[in-house]
């Protein structure tokens, strides 16, 4: 089981570079980059709001839940 981040999908339809929504939201570049990759481990409650409010969605608009095993991921 795992949790899947859809950031860049909600970026792609607010028309938002990584750059610009990382200077919106008060974090650095890189680790928002972490973040959408899908590499970060844990995100603050903070950060999550504030993505939620700069990309006018829900919190489940950006994380998914998948039954897949995070460790079969290539």
């Amino acid at each position: 089981m795992r949790i899947i981040v859809d950031l860049d999908v909600m970026m792609a339809r607010r028309k938002l570079s990584l750059g610009e929504l990382a200077r919106r939201i008060g974090i650095t570049p890189a680790n928002l980059s972490i973040l959408k990759t899908g590499k970060a481990k844990a995100i603050r409650f903070s950060t999550l709001m504030d993505l939620c409010h700069e990309l006018n969605c829900q919190p489940g608009d950006i994380l998914k839940f998948s039954e897949e095993d995070a460790d079969a991921r290539p």
